[in-house]
């Protein structure tokens, strides 16, 4: 099942009800202390409610009036059908159960009311609310018989041991449902009736398909001495242990009985000498066995570094990932459909670059079948990344949360973000941005830059000048990039570069040039970017026999002749745009990342190239002195 929102009501910050739409990747930008954090909390209640997340009394909302608390969920692609055991299969539509847009609704409330919390779920959804239609889902199949005949339905119109078969029969009975929105108690009291009958088999079966759901806070411990941060792998040593401890307790009480037998022979055979001693002696176990101190295991670099001698940006990035890895095994381990990782400002102690590296790995991530990303963030920096339609704007407008969406105000959001957020003081010894259409772009220009620079240390290398900083505007946004000048309040000299196989780009490009403020902006010579690189070089790394000229769809041939080499029987033409586009997209950046790092100086002069791509860092370098 996909997380397609989330809603909120009386939950910390978030009186009124406030529902928030989520997508693949969704990205919450704000200020400190506005509510992002408290979203990815409240679906780790909803999720798991224990550990270091649960629902406690002063989570209510002090402002509000009631004393319940909701965390509710809108699921899409939900299972269909749904078997409830052998005998009944059924669907959720069939059932009601589903909200008024076609979607599973969930809510799960907190009453606060009494000394102890009460907890409920229920399900929103447009549900028949005539009598005798309306209370299906509770009855059990003796319940649901006496309905039958109580309301003189033919035994024949169901199958009278399929419980969905009787409801389907009753409800088809009457002429009009009088279908309203409801809300279904699934699992709790609900304080005049418990759940029972078929909801709870419903919500059990629901409950597996629900995705895992793994939080990554931005206040894990981070202190020197932690032991986790000294070395993460220590970590790793001990969730290994966690996983053979049945095991290790039967090699426990081995040892234990073969130690207890020799004290007990050594104690037989003091007593023939020293009976007093002896019978004052008796073998005892003095500490429980430390597994975790039998194991030392650490990551070391190429130069035997250990990590826990690297930097914290390093130690933090390996602890995000050893929880990427840890949520994949509870997601094996719970045979879950899909996974949900939330992770609380991933940007922290990371240098640009690796703050680049990790919004590219998020999006592939997002990407996967099964898998959405949900981030926090406060740096423009790093929000300036992601996709507009990813970001989601947390604000405070006249008392209340709301949560903006990229997607519905991307005319906005942008402008919004960078008046509410202002420029970091790391930017300040930036001068120069250099602007480009995607994320494929940014991989080759810092590429090129390392090779160039090689050449002649003249030419800047983006990989390490601090004076530089890439932006991938995307083409989809990048009209209102422009149009707008979002980077205006920065106070930074732009370099925009644009792939020539869209004329209309040049407006842009024109509209930049006359800024009058020593920005530049200019099209690419060839087609795209990939035309640069040399067609022997794409032909080695692939196993295939292209060539191509300067005006040539270089990825969409690439991808076509690696199509065509792999021997599928589906030819080319035949597969759909989708699919087409994921090729070509895999083949982009397989090329910016792998391919460029091989070019030459003479290779570029080889294919005419080098003239246009030292004249974009001639004009970079120029802005950054």
């Amino acid at each position: 099942m996909e997380l397609k929102a989330v809603i909120l009501e009386n939950f910390r910050g978030y009186k009124e009800q406030t529902k928030i739409e989520l997508s693949a990747l969704t990205a919450f930008v704000g200020k400190n202390d506005i509510g992002k954090s408290t979203i990815l909390e409240a679906l780790e209640i909803f999720f798991n409610n224990n550990g270091s997340v649960k629902f406690e009394k002063p989570d209510m909302c002090v402002y509000g009036a009631k004393k319940e608390v909701r965390i509710g969920c809108i699921f899409s692609n939900f299972p269909e059908p749904l078997v409830l055991d052998v005998k009944a299969s059924t669907s959720l539509k069939e059932e009601y159960l589903l909200n008024r847009d076609g979607d599973l609704e969930i809510h799960k409330c907190f009453d606060c009311e009494g000394q102890k919390i009460k907890e409920k779920i229920i399900a929103v959804a447009m549900h028949p609310t005539v009598k005798d239609a309306n209370d299906l889902l509770l009855l059990k199949i003796e319940e649901l018989k006496q309905r039958l005949e109580k309301l003189q339905i033919d035994r024949k119109k169901a199958k009278l041991n399929n419980n969905p078969s009787i409801r389907k029969a009753i409800w088809g009975s009457f002429l009009d449902l009088k279908i309203s929105e409801t809300e279904i108690l699934l699992d709790g009291d609900s304080g005049k009736k418990t759940a029972e009958g078929d909801v709870k088999k419903i919500w059990t079966k629901l409950s597996e398909e629900m995705p895992v759901f793994a939080l990554f806070q931005s206040d894990r411990p981070s202190r020197d001495e932690d032991d986790e941060i000294q070395d993460p792998m220590k970590a790793a040593v001990s969730e290994a242990i966690k996983s053979v401890q049945s095991q290790i307790e039967q090699i426990k009480e081995a040892v234990q009985r073969s130690a207890l037998d020799v004290a007990n022979r050594t104690l037989d055979k003091l007593r023939e000498m020293n009976p007093s001693l002896a019978s004052k002696l008796m073998p005892d176990f003095k500490t429980e066995p430390k597994w975790d101190g039998l194991f030392k295991l650490t990551l070391r670099d190429q130069d035997q570094i250990p990590i826990n001698k690297r930097g914290s940006g390093v130690r933090r990035l390996i602890l995000i990932n050893f929880f990427r890895a840890e949520a994949e095994r509870r997601q094996k381990e719970e045979n879950a459909p899909g996974i949900i990782y939330a992770i609380e400002e991933p940007e922290t102690s990371q240098h640009p670059h690796n703050q680049r590296m990790l919004v590219e790995a998020f999006k592939e991530l997002s990407e996967q079948l099964g898998c959405q990303v949900l981030l926090t963030t406060h740096v423009p920096g790093f929000a300036g990344l992601l996709p507009v339609d990813s970001l989601r704007h947390v604000e405070l407008e006249q008392s209340r949360i709301v949560v903006k969406c990229g997607e519905e105000d991307k005319n906005d959001i942008l402008t919004e973000i960078t008046r509410d957020l202002g420029v970091l003081p790391e930017l300040n010894e930036v001068k120069v941005l250099v602007c480009v259409e995607g994320p494929s772009d940014v991989l080759f220009l810092l590429n090129i830059s390392e090779m160039l620079h090689r050449q002649d240390p003249d030419f800047p290398n983006l990989k390490n000048d601090c004076r530089i900083a890439i932006f991938p505007l995307g083409g989809s946004t990048l009209k209102e990039w422009v149009n707008r000048n979002y980077l205006k309040g920065l106070g930074k000299r732009e370099i925009h570069i644009y792939d020539n196989d869209k004329p209309e780009y040049q407006q842009y490009c024109d509209r930049v040039n006359a800024r009058g403020d020593g920005s530049w902006a200019t099209l690419t010579g060839k087609r795209t970017i990939e035309n640069y690189i040399c067609p022997s070089l794409i032909n080695t790394e692939y196993g295939i026999n292209i060539n191509f000229g300067d005006d040539d769809d270089v990825p969409a041939l690439i991808a076509e002749a690696v199509h065509v080499a792999s021997g599928s029987p589906i030819p080319w033409h035949s597969l759909d745009d989708n699919h087409k586009r994921d090729k070509k997209s895999r083949c982009k950046k397989r090329i910016s990342e792998v391919i460029v790092k091989n070019m030459t100086y003479a290779l570029l002069a080889q294919r005419d190239s080098q003239r246009d791509i030292e004249r974009w860092f001639t004009e970079i370098g120029r802005r950054a002195n």
